[in-house]
Protein backbone atom coordinates (compact mmCIF):
# COMPACT_ATOMS: atom_id res chain seq x y z
CA UNK A 1 0.00 0.00 0.00
CA UNK A 2 1.41 3.45 -0.87
CA UNK A 3 2.71 5.32 2.19
CA UNK A 4 0.35 8.22 1.44
CA UNK A 5 -2.66 5.87 1.62
CA UNK A 6 -1.40 4.38 4.89
CA UNK A 7 -1.01 7.83 6.40
CA UNK A 8 -4.46 8.87 5.21
CA UNK A 9 -6.06 5.81 6.85
CA UNK A 10 -4.22 6.45 10.10
CA UNK A 11 -5.41 10.03 10.10
CA UNK A 12 -9.00 8.92 9.45
CA UNK A 13 -8.92 6.50 12.37
CA UNK A 14 -7.38 8.99 14.77
CA UNK A 15 -9.77 11.72 13.66
CA UNK A 16 -12.77 9.42 14.17
CA UNK A 17 -11.68 8.19 17.58
CA UNK A 18 -9.75 11.18 18.96
CA UNK A 19 -6.58 9.10 19.23
CA UNK A 20 -7.97 6.46 21.57
CA UNK A 21 -10.51 3.63 21.88
CA UNK A 22 -11.39 0.58 23.95
CA UNK A 23 -12.12 -2.54 21.90
CA UNK A 24 -14.09 -5.18 23.79
CA UNK A 25 -13.96 -8.69 22.30
CA UNK A 26 -16.98 -10.56 23.66
CA UNK A 27 -16.52 -14.31 23.41
CA UNK A 28 -12.77 -13.91 23.78
CA UNK A 29 -12.32 -17.54 24.81
CA UNK A 30 -13.95 -18.91 21.64
CA UNK A 31 -12.59 -20.17 18.33
CA UNK A 32 -13.67 -17.17 16.26
CA UNK A 33 -11.87 -14.74 18.55
CA UNK A 34 -8.57 -16.63 18.68
CA UNK A 35 -8.55 -17.62 15.00
CA UNK A 36 -9.81 -14.41 13.39
CA UNK A 37 -10.42 -11.45 15.71
CA UNK A 38 -7.14 -11.29 17.63
CA UNK A 39 -4.88 -12.05 14.64
CA UNK A 40 -6.65 -9.26 12.74
CA UNK A 41 -6.23 -6.84 15.65
CA UNK A 42 -2.55 -7.74 15.88
CA UNK A 43 -2.02 -6.96 12.17
CA UNK A 44 -3.75 -3.61 12.58
CA UNK A 45 -1.54 -2.87 15.58
CA UNK A 46 1.62 -3.95 13.74
CA UNK A 47 0.78 -1.70 10.79
CA UNK A 48 0.02 1.29 13.00
CA UNK A 49 -3.73 1.44 12.32
CA UNK A 50 -4.85 1.30 15.94
CA UNK A 51 -5.03 4.66 17.74
CA UNK A 52 -2.14 5.37 20.07
CA UNK A 53 -4.35 5.04 23.16
CA UNK A 54 -5.97 1.68 22.47
CA UNK A 55 -6.86 -1.00 24.95
CA UNK A 56 -8.32 -4.39 24.00
CA UNK A 57 -10.40 -6.15 26.64
CA UNK A 58 -11.43 -9.77 26.24
CA UNK A 59 -14.70 -10.76 27.92
CA UNK A 60 -16.17 -14.26 28.25
CA UNK A 61 -17.66 -16.65 30.78
CA UNK A 62 -14.48 -18.75 31.00
CA UNK A 63 -12.37 -18.24 34.11
CA UNK A 64 -8.79 -17.51 33.00
CA UNK A 65 -5.77 -15.79 34.48
CA UNK A 66 -3.75 -13.39 32.36
CA UNK A 67 -1.18 -15.96 31.20
CA UNK A 68 -3.90 -18.41 30.17
CA UNK A 69 -5.63 -15.65 28.24
CA UNK A 70 -2.40 -14.62 26.49
CA UNK A 71 -1.63 -18.20 25.56
CA UNK A 72 -5.11 -18.67 24.09
CA UNK A 73 -5.27 -15.52 21.98
CA UNK A 74 -1.70 -15.81 20.65
CA UNK A 75 -2.14 -19.30 19.16
CA UNK A 76 -3.03 -18.09 15.66
CA UNK A 77 -1.09 -14.84 15.53
CA UNK A 78 1.54 -14.84 12.80
CA UNK A 79 4.53 -12.57 12.30
CA UNK A 80 6.21 -12.66 8.89
CA UNK A 81 4.30 -15.84 8.07
CA UNK A 82 5.48 -17.71 11.18
CA UNK A 83 3.08 -18.77 13.91
CA UNK A 84 4.03 -17.62 17.39
CA UNK A 85 2.92 -19.63 20.38
CA UNK A 86 3.08 -18.53 23.99
CA UNK A 87 3.81 -21.59 26.11
CA UNK A 88 4.83 -21.64 29.76
CA UNK A 89 6.01 -18.06 29.60
CA UNK A 90 8.29 -18.74 26.60
CA UNK A 91 7.93 -17.49 23.06
CA UNK A 92 8.21 -20.08 20.30
CA UNK A 93 10.13 -19.59 18.06
CA UNK A 94 12.84 -17.63 19.85
CA UNK A 95 12.86 -14.54 17.62
CA UNK A 96 13.59 -11.22 19.28
CA UNK A 97 11.88 -9.03 16.67
CA UNK A 98 8.79 -11.21 16.79
CA UNK A 99 8.88 -11.22 20.56
CA UNK A 100 8.98 -7.41 20.71
CA UNK A 101 6.04 -6.98 18.31
CA UNK A 102 3.93 -9.52 20.15
CA UNK A 103 4.82 -8.26 23.60
CA UNK A 104 3.95 -4.69 22.62
CA UNK A 105 0.58 -5.89 21.31
CA UNK A 106 -0.17 -8.08 24.30
CA UNK A 107 0.70 -5.21 26.63
CA UNK A 108 -2.44 -3.40 25.46
CA UNK A 109 -4.83 -6.32 26.04
CA UNK A 110 -6.32 -7.88 29.15
CA UNK A 111 -9.18 -10.12 30.19
CA UNK A 112 -12.34 -9.89 32.27
CA UNK A 113 -14.66 -12.82 32.92
CA UNK A 114 -18.40 -12.49 33.42
CA UNK A 115 -21.78 -13.88 32.48
CA UNK A 116 -23.69 -12.82 29.38
CA UNK A 117 -27.07 -12.49 31.08
CA UNK A 118 -26.19 -10.79 34.38
CA UNK A 119 -25.63 -7.10 35.04
CA UNK A 120 -22.77 -7.66 37.48
CA UNK A 121 -20.33 -8.88 34.85
CA UNK A 122 -21.01 -5.92 32.54
CA UNK A 123 -20.81 -3.49 35.46
CA UNK A 124 -17.38 -4.87 36.34
CA UNK A 125 -16.40 -4.55 32.68
CA UNK A 126 -17.54 -0.92 32.61
CA UNK A 127 -15.58 -0.13 35.78
CA UNK A 128 -12.48 -1.75 34.30
CA UNK A 129 -12.77 0.22 31.04
CA UNK A 130 -13.49 3.45 32.92
CA UNK A 131 -10.27 3.08 34.90
CA UNK A 132 -8.28 2.73 31.67
CA UNK A 133 -10.03 5.79 30.20
CA UNK A 134 -9.31 7.84 33.32
CA UNK A 135 -5.68 6.73 33.51
CA UNK A 136 -5.26 7.56 29.80
CA UNK A 137 -6.68 11.06 30.26
CA UNK A 138 -9.72 10.57 27.99
CA UNK A 139 -12.21 13.42 27.89
CA UNK A 140 -15.87 12.62 28.60
CA UNK A 141 -16.68 13.06 24.91
CA UNK A 142 -13.80 10.80 23.82
CA UNK A 143 -14.50 7.62 25.76
CA UNK A 144 -15.12 5.63 22.58
CA UNK A 145 -15.95 1.94 22.76
CA UNK A 146 -16.19 -0.79 20.13
CA UNK A 147 -17.99 -3.98 21.16
CA UNK A 148 -17.11 -6.96 18.96
CA UNK A 149 -19.53 -9.86 19.51
CA UNK A 150 -17.63 -13.03 18.54
CA UNK A 151 -20.54 -14.96 19.98
CA UNK A 152 -23.23 -17.50 19.05
CA UNK A 153 -26.48 -15.84 17.94
CA UNK A 154 -28.37 -17.21 20.96
CA UNK A 155 -26.71 -14.59 23.20
CA UNK A 156 -26.69 -11.59 20.81
CA UNK A 157 -29.67 -9.92 22.45
CA UNK A 158 -28.83 -10.57 26.15
CA UNK A 159 -25.27 -9.31 25.58
CA UNK A 160 -26.49 -6.23 23.68
CA UNK A 161 -28.89 -5.48 26.53
CA UNK A 162 -26.14 -5.89 29.13
CA UNK A 163 -23.81 -3.61 27.19
CA UNK A 164 -26.39 -0.89 26.61
CA UNK A 165 -27.55 -0.89 30.22
CA UNK A 166 -24.15 -1.12 31.89
CA UNK A 167 -21.24 -0.34 29.55
CA UNK A 168 -22.56 2.15 26.99
CA UNK A 169 -20.42 5.28 26.86
CA UNK A 170 -22.66 8.34 26.94
CA UNK A 171 -21.67 11.30 24.74
CA UNK A 172 -19.05 9.20 22.92
CA UNK A 173 -18.88 6.80 20.00
CA UNK A 174 -20.25 3.28 20.57
CA UNK A 175 -20.08 0.64 17.84
CA UNK A 176 -21.55 -2.85 18.03
CA UNK A 177 -20.06 -5.46 15.68
CA UNK A 178 -22.30 -8.49 15.10
CA UNK A 179 -21.20 -11.72 13.41
CA UNK A 180 -23.49 -13.81 11.21
CA UNK A 181 -25.84 -15.68 11.25
CA UNK A 182 -28.40 -12.90 11.38
CA UNK A 183 -31.41 -15.12 12.08
CA UNK A 184 -32.73 -18.31 10.48
CA UNK A 185 -35.45 -16.82 8.28
CA UNK A 186 -37.35 -13.57 7.72
CA UNK A 187 -39.21 -13.72 11.03
CA UNK A 188 -36.22 -14.49 13.26
CA UNK A 189 -34.07 -11.96 11.40
CA UNK A 190 -36.69 -9.26 11.82
CA UNK A 191 -37.02 -10.08 15.52
CA UNK A 192 -33.24 -9.81 15.96
CA UNK A 193 -33.14 -6.53 14.03
CA UNK A 194 -36.00 -5.14 16.10
CA UNK A 195 -34.39 -6.07 19.45
CA UNK A 196 -30.94 -4.80 18.52
CA UNK A 197 -32.49 -1.68 16.98
CA UNK A 198 -34.24 -0.90 20.25
CA UNK A 199 -30.83 -0.81 21.96
CA UNK A 200 -28.40 0.60 19.38
CA UNK A 201 -28.97 2.97 16.49
CA UNK A 202 -28.55 1.53 12.99
CA UNK A 203 -25.45 3.67 12.43
CA UNK A 204 -23.90 2.07 15.55
CA UNK A 205 -24.45 -1.50 14.30
CA UNK A 206 -21.91 -3.20 12.02
CA UNK A 207 -23.16 -6.58 10.74
CA UNK A 208 -20.09 -8.44 9.55
CA UNK A 209 -20.18 -10.70 6.52
CA UNK A 210 -16.48 -11.39 6.17
CA UNK A 211 -16.79 -12.06 2.44
CA UNK A 212 -17.30 -8.33 1.94
CA UNK A 213 -13.77 -7.86 3.29
CA UNK A 214 -12.13 -10.18 0.76
CA UNK A 215 -9.88 -8.43 -1.74
CA UNK A 216 -11.54 -9.69 -4.91
CA UNK A 217 -15.06 -8.97 -3.62
CA UNK A 218 -13.99 -5.43 -2.73
CA UNK A 219 -12.51 -5.18 -6.24
CA UNK A 220 -15.85 -5.87 -7.94
CA UNK A 221 -16.98 -2.25 -7.92
CA UNK A 222 -13.66 -1.05 -9.35
CA UNK A 223 -13.71 -3.64 -12.13
CA UNK A 224 -17.29 -2.80 -13.03
CA UNK A 225 -17.35 0.96 -12.77
CA UNK A 226 -13.76 2.03 -13.54
CA UNK A 227 -13.44 0.20 -16.89
CA UNK A 228 -15.43 1.44 -19.87
CA UNK A 229 -15.33 -1.90 -21.71
CA UNK A 230 -16.94 -3.83 -18.86
CA UNK A 231 -19.56 -1.13 -18.41
CA UNK A 232 -20.67 -1.58 -22.03
CA UNK A 233 -21.16 -5.36 -21.90
CA UNK A 234 -22.52 -5.82 -18.36
CA UNK A 235 -26.14 -6.75 -19.21
CA UNK A 236 -28.50 -9.39 -20.60
CA UNK A 237 -27.64 -8.58 -24.22
CA UNK A 238 -24.08 -9.83 -23.72
CA UNK A 239 -24.09 -12.06 -20.63
CA UNK A 240 -25.72 -15.48 -20.84
CA UNK A 241 -25.33 -16.68 -17.24
CA UNK A 242 -23.43 -16.01 -14.01
CA UNK A 243 -22.12 -18.63 -11.60
CA UNK A 244 -20.85 -17.95 -8.09
CA UNK A 245 -19.16 -21.00 -6.61
CA UNK A 246 -17.99 -21.84 -3.10
CA UNK A 247 -16.15 -25.13 -2.53
CA UNK A 248 -14.65 -26.59 0.63
CA UNK A 249 -12.61 -29.82 0.46
CA UNK A 250 -13.54 -30.88 4.01
CA UNK A 251 -16.79 -31.88 5.69
CA UNK A 252 -18.38 -30.78 8.96
CA UNK A 253 -15.88 -32.89 10.94
CA UNK A 254 -16.89 -32.24 14.52
CA UNK A 255 -19.25 -29.36 13.76
CA UNK A 256 -22.12 -31.52 12.54
CA UNK A 257 -24.36 -30.54 15.44
CA UNK A 258 -23.96 -26.83 14.69
CA UNK A 259 -24.18 -27.27 10.93
CA UNK A 260 -27.34 -29.37 11.15
CA UNK A 261 -29.19 -26.38 12.57
CA UNK A 262 -28.29 -24.16 9.62
CA UNK A 263 -27.33 -26.14 6.52
CA UNK A 264 -25.31 -24.90 3.57
CA UNK A 265 -27.94 -22.40 2.34
CA UNK A 266 -28.12 -20.47 5.59
CA UNK A 267 -24.43 -20.93 6.36
CA UNK A 268 -22.99 -19.73 3.05
CA UNK A 269 -25.41 -18.92 0.23
CA UNK A 270 -27.95 -16.58 1.85
CA UNK A 271 -25.17 -14.33 3.14
CA UNK A 272 -21.74 -14.71 1.50
CA UNK A 273 -22.76 -15.58 -2.05
CA UNK A 274 -25.79 -13.30 -2.15
CA UNK A 275 -23.60 -10.39 -1.10
CA UNK A 276 -21.32 -11.15 -4.04
CA UNK A 277 -24.33 -11.35 -6.37
CA UNK A 278 -25.60 -7.96 -5.24
CA UNK A 279 -22.25 -6.33 -6.09
CA UNK A 280 -22.19 -7.99 -9.51
CA UNK A 281 -25.76 -7.04 -10.36
CA UNK A 282 -26.43 -3.66 -8.73
CA UNK A 283 -26.68 -0.43 -10.68
CA UNK A 284 -23.96 2.19 -10.49
CA UNK A 285 -24.26 4.07 -7.16
CA UNK A 286 -24.24 7.86 -7.25
CA UNK A 287 -21.03 7.89 -5.18
CA UNK A 288 -18.75 5.66 -3.14
CA UNK A 289 -20.52 6.76 0.02
CA UNK A 290 -21.56 3.76 2.13
CA UNK A 291 -25.27 4.51 2.01
CA UNK A 292 -25.24 5.09 -1.77
CA UNK A 293 -23.67 1.64 -2.27
CA UNK A 294 -26.04 -0.07 0.13
CA UNK A 295 -29.04 1.65 -1.46
CA UNK A 296 -28.22 0.04 -4.81
CA UNK A 297 -27.66 -3.37 -3.24
CA UNK A 298 -31.08 -3.24 -1.63
CA UNK A 299 -32.71 -2.17 -4.90
CA UNK A 300 -31.35 -5.13 -6.85
CA UNK A 301 -32.20 -7.63 -4.09
CA UNK A 302 -35.81 -6.43 -4.17
CA UNK A 303 -35.92 -7.38 -7.87
CA UNK A 304 -35.24 -11.06 -7.11
CA UNK A 305 -38.27 -13.31 -6.69
CA UNK A 306 -38.25 -16.02 -4.00
CA UNK A 307 -36.41 -19.14 -5.18
CA UNK A 308 -38.58 -22.06 -6.29
CA UNK A 309 -37.75 -25.65 -5.32
CA UNK A 310 -37.47 -26.65 -8.99
CA UNK A 311 -34.62 -24.13 -9.28
CA UNK A 312 -32.68 -25.87 -6.52
CA UNK A 313 -30.42 -28.92 -6.41
CA UNK A 314 -29.64 -30.18 -2.91
CA UNK A 315 -26.96 -32.68 -1.94
CA UNK A 316 -25.49 -34.39 1.12
CA UNK A 317 -22.06 -36.01 1.10
CA UNK A 318 -21.55 -39.69 1.84
CA UNK A 319 -18.39 -41.47 2.88
CA UNK A 320 -15.68 -42.50 0.46
CA UNK A 321 -12.89 -44.74 1.66
CA UNK A 322 -11.53 -43.42 4.94
CA UNK A 323 -13.55 -40.21 4.61
CA UNK A 324 -16.78 -40.42 6.66
CA UNK A 325 -20.10 -39.19 5.37
CA UNK A 326 -22.09 -36.36 6.93
CA UNK A 327 -24.39 -38.74 8.83
CA UNK A 328 -21.31 -40.44 10.32
CA UNK A 329 -20.09 -37.25 12.00
CA UNK A 330 -19.86 -38.06 15.72
CA UNK A 331 -21.15 -34.59 16.68
CA UNK A 332 -24.36 -35.08 14.65
CA UNK A 333 -27.18 -36.35 16.87
CA UNK A 334 -29.83 -36.74 14.17
CA UNK A 335 -28.55 -39.67 12.11
CA UNK A 336 -31.50 -39.35 9.72
CA UNK A 337 -30.81 -35.69 8.96
CA UNK A 338 -31.71 -34.39 5.51
CA UNK A 339 -29.79 -31.15 5.98
CA UNK A 340 -28.10 -30.26 2.67
CA UNK A 341 -24.31 -29.95 2.69
CA UNK A 342 -24.42 -28.91 -0.97
CA UNK A 343 -26.82 -26.64 -2.83
CA UNK A 344 -27.04 -25.13 -6.30
CA UNK A 345 -29.72 -22.44 -6.50
CA UNK A 346 -30.78 -20.42 -9.53
CA UNK A 347 -32.36 -17.01 -9.26
CA UNK A 348 -33.45 -14.35 -11.71
CA UNK A 349 -33.36 -10.56 -11.41
CA UNK A 350 -36.50 -8.96 -12.81
CA UNK A 351 -35.17 -5.67 -14.10
CA UNK A 352 -34.16 -4.22 -17.45
CA UNK A 353 -30.47 -5.04 -17.14
CA UNK A 354 -30.76 -8.69 -16.10
CA UNK A 355 -34.13 -10.06 -17.22
CA UNK A 356 -33.74 -13.72 -18.24
CA UNK A 357 -30.12 -14.10 -17.07
CA UNK A 358 -29.77 -17.00 -14.59
CA UNK A 359 -27.58 -16.40 -11.55
CA UNK A 360 -26.47 -19.83 -10.27
CA UNK A 361 -25.14 -19.91 -6.70
CA UNK A 362 -23.34 -23.13 -5.73
CA UNK A 363 -21.84 -24.07 -2.38
CA UNK A 364 -20.79 -27.31 -0.79
CA UNK A 365 -18.66 -29.12 1.73
CA UNK A 366 -16.49 -32.21 1.16
CA UNK A 367 -15.93 -31.32 -2.50
CA UNK A 368 -12.93 -31.85 -4.77
CA UNK A 369 -11.05 -28.63 -4.02
CA UNK A 370 -11.00 -25.36 -2.09
CA UNK A 371 -12.24 -22.60 -4.35
CA UNK A 372 -14.41 -19.50 -4.43
CA UNK A 373 -14.95 -17.92 -7.82
CA UNK A 374 -17.27 -15.79 -9.91
CA UNK A 375 -17.72 -17.00 -13.50
CA UNK A 376 -19.51 -14.70 -15.95
CA UNK A 377 -20.19 -16.46 -19.26
CA UNK A 378 -20.94 -14.31 -22.29
CA UNK A 379 -23.24 -15.17 -25.16
CA UNK A 380 -22.12 -16.91 -28.36
CA UNK A 381 -20.56 -14.75 -31.06
CA UNK A 382 -23.21 -13.87 -33.66
CA UNK A 383 -22.45 -15.31 -37.11
CA UNK A 384 -19.28 -16.93 -35.77
CA UNK A 385 -16.77 -17.69 -38.58
CA UNK A 386 -15.04 -20.35 -36.49
CA UNK A 387 -16.76 -23.59 -35.56
CA UNK A 388 -17.05 -24.88 -32.01
CA UNK A 389 -15.23 -22.02 -30.36
CA UNK A 390 -15.93 -21.78 -26.62
CA UNK A 391 -17.73 -18.81 -25.15
CA UNK A 392 -15.81 -15.95 -23.59
CA UNK A 393 -15.79 -15.92 -19.80
CA UNK A 394 -14.73 -13.41 -17.19
CA UNK A 395 -13.55 -15.23 -14.08
CA UNK A 396 -12.77 -13.62 -10.74
CA UNK A 397 -11.09 -16.02 -8.36
CA UNK A 398 -11.78 -14.90 -4.79
CA UNK A 399 -9.67 -17.63 -3.17
CA UNK A 400 -7.18 -19.20 -3.12
CA UNK A 401 -4.66 -17.02 -4.97
CA UNK A 402 -6.71 -14.04 -6.11
CA UNK A 403 -6.95 -13.59 -9.87
CA UNK A 404 -8.95 -11.97 -12.65
CA UNK A 405 -8.81 -13.54 -16.08
CA UNK A 406 -10.76 -13.45 -19.33
CA UNK A 407 -11.07 -16.68 -21.30
CA UNK A 408 -10.78 -15.78 -24.96
CA UNK A 409 -10.25 -17.45 -28.33
CA UNK A 410 -6.96 -16.97 -30.13
CA UNK A 411 -5.42 -18.13 -33.40
CA UNK A 412 -3.14 -21.09 -32.90
CA UNK A 413 0.43 -19.76 -33.30
CA UNK A 414 2.16 -20.79 -36.52
CA UNK A 415 0.75 -21.86 -39.87
CA UNK A 416 -2.48 -23.30 -38.50
CA UNK A 417 -5.72 -21.34 -38.58
CA UNK A 418 -7.23 -23.38 -35.76
CA UNK A 419 -8.37 -21.54 -32.68
CA UNK A 420 -7.18 -22.25 -29.17
CA UNK A 421 -8.52 -20.98 -25.90
CA UNK A 422 -6.27 -18.67 -23.93
CA UNK A 423 -6.63 -16.02 -21.26
CA UNK A 424 -5.90 -12.42 -20.41
CA UNK A 425 -4.51 -13.04 -16.97
CA UNK A 426 -4.13 -10.91 -13.86
CA UNK A 427 -2.95 -13.27 -11.15
CA UNK A 428 -2.25 -11.29 -8.01
CA UNK A 429 0.63 -13.36 -6.60
CA UNK A 430 2.56 -12.82 -9.86
CA UNK A 431 1.58 -9.24 -10.66
CA UNK A 432 1.69 -7.97 -7.07
CA UNK A 433 4.27 -10.37 -5.66
CA UNK A 434 5.68 -7.89 -3.14
CA UNK A 435 2.30 -6.77 -1.78
CA UNK A 436 0.56 -8.32 1.18
CA UNK A 437 -3.21 -8.62 0.83
CA UNK A 438 -4.93 -8.05 4.18
CA UNK A 439 -7.15 -10.68 5.71
CA UNK A 440 -10.89 -9.99 5.40
CA UNK A 441 -11.28 -9.48 9.16
CA UNK A 442 -8.36 -7.08 9.26
CA UNK A 443 -9.94 -4.99 6.50
CA UNK A 444 -13.39 -5.00 8.09
CA UNK A 445 -12.25 -4.16 11.62
CA UNK A 446 -10.30 -1.26 10.11
CA UNK A 447 -13.55 -0.12 8.46
CA UNK A 448 -15.24 -0.22 11.88
CA UNK A 449 -12.48 1.96 13.31
CA UNK A 450 -12.94 4.39 10.40
CA UNK A 451 -16.71 4.42 10.75
CA UNK A 452 -17.17 3.15 7.17
CA UNK A 453 -20.35 1.07 6.67
CA UNK A 454 -19.72 0.31 2.97
CA UNK A 455 -18.84 -3.34 3.55
CA UNK A 456 -21.43 -4.11 6.21
CA UNK A 457 -25.01 -5.31 5.92
CA UNK A 458 -27.83 -2.81 6.52
CA UNK A 459 -31.11 -3.86 8.17
CA UNK A 460 -33.30 -3.42 5.06
CA UNK A 461 -30.71 -5.26 2.98
CA UNK A 462 -30.94 -8.19 5.37
CA UNK A 463 -34.73 -8.14 5.17
CA UNK A 464 -34.66 -8.18 1.35
CA UNK A 465 -32.16 -11.07 1.36
CA UNK A 466 -34.22 -13.26 3.67
CA UNK A 467 -37.37 -12.75 1.59
CA UNK A 468 -35.60 -14.44 -1.34
CA UNK A 469 -34.72 -17.56 0.66
CA UNK A 470 -37.32 -17.99 3.42
CA UNK A 471 -40.08 -19.71 1.34
CA UNK A 472 -37.55 -22.24 -0.02
CA UNK A 473 -36.00 -22.88 3.39
CA UNK A 474 -39.40 -23.45 5.00
CA UNK A 475 -40.36 -25.86 2.21
CA UNK A 476 -37.11 -27.80 2.63
CA UNK A 477 -37.52 -27.94 6.41
CA UNK A 478 -41.24 -28.74 6.51
CA UNK A 479 -41.31 -31.28 3.70
CA UNK A 480 -37.99 -32.92 4.64
CA UNK A 481 -36.75 -32.65 1.05
CA UNK A 482 -34.28 -35.45 0.40
CA UNK A 483 -30.85 -34.27 -0.80
CA UNK A 484 -28.99 -36.13 -3.53
CA UNK A 485 -26.00 -38.14 -2.28
CA UNK A 486 -22.49 -37.32 -3.50
CA UNK A 487 -19.14 -38.80 -2.60
CA UNK A 488 -16.72 -37.03 -0.30
CA UNK A 489 -14.14 -35.39 -2.57
CA UNK A 490 -16.31 -35.24 -5.70
CA UNK A 491 -17.62 -32.21 -7.63
CA UNK A 492 -21.05 -32.66 -6.03
CA UNK A 493 -24.16 -34.64 -6.99
CA UNK A 494 -24.12 -36.41 -10.36
CA UNK A 495 -27.11 -34.27 -11.38
CA UNK A 496 -25.06 -31.07 -11.15
CA UNK A 497 -23.96 -30.85 -14.80
CA UNK A 498 -27.50 -31.36 -16.06
CA UNK A 499 -28.80 -28.79 -13.58
CA UNK A 500 -26.36 -26.12 -14.75
CA UNK A 501 -26.84 -27.00 -18.42
CA UNK A 502 -30.58 -26.43 -17.96
CA UNK A 503 -29.84 -22.73 -17.36
CA UNK A 504 -27.68 -22.33 -20.44
CA UNK A 505 -24.13 -22.85 -19.21
CA UNK A 506 -21.98 -24.09 -22.10
CA UNK A 507 -19.00 -26.26 -21.15
CA UNK A 508 -17.60 -26.38 -24.72
CA UNK A 509 -13.82 -26.35 -24.48
CA UNK A 510 -13.75 -26.67 -20.71
CA UNK A 511 -12.69 -30.33 -20.80
CA UNK A 512 -9.46 -29.58 -22.71
CA UNK A 513 -8.80 -26.17 -21.18
CA UNK A 514 -6.12 -25.99 -18.49
CA UNK A 515 -5.47 -22.71 -16.69
CA UNK A 516 -2.85 -21.40 -16.74
CA UNK A 517 -1.57 -22.90 -20.02
CA UNK A 518 2.20 -23.17 -19.75
CA UNK A 519 2.98 -23.80 -23.42
CA UNK A 520 1.36 -24.35 -26.78
CA UNK A 521 2.92 -27.82 -26.83
CA UNK A 522 1.06 -28.70 -23.64
CA UNK A 523 -2.16 -27.46 -25.19
CA UNK A 524 -1.55 -29.47 -28.39
CA UNK A 525 -1.25 -32.60 -26.30
CA UNK A 526 -4.70 -32.00 -24.87
CA UNK A 527 -6.46 -31.19 -28.17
Amino acid sequence: MPSSAVQEIREQVNSQLDGGVTIVVLGASGDLAKKKTYPALFKLFKNGFLPEKTHIVGYARTKMNHDEYIQRISQYIKVNGAKALYKTLQWVPDNQAMKKQLEDFLAITSYQSGQYDQDEGFQNLDAYISKFETDSGFKDSSKHRIFYMALPPSVFVPVAKGLKKNAYSANSINRLVVEKPFGMDSESSNNLARELGALFREEEIYRIDHYLGKEMVKNLMTIRFANVFFGQIWDRRNIDNVQITFKEPFGTEGRGGYFDEFGIIRDVIQNHLLQVLSLIAMERPISTDAEAIRDEKVKVLKCISPIELEDALLGQYVGDGDKPGYLEDDSLKNKESVTPTFAALTMFIDNERWEGVPFILKAGKALDQAKVEIRIQFRNVSGNLFKDTPRNELVLRVQPSEAVYVKMNNKHPGLSFQTIQSELDLTYNRRYSEMSIPDAYEALILDVLRGDHSNFVRDDELDAAWKIFTPLLHKIDNEKVQPKPYKYGSRGPEELDDFIRKYGYDRTGSQSYVWPIQSVADQNAKL
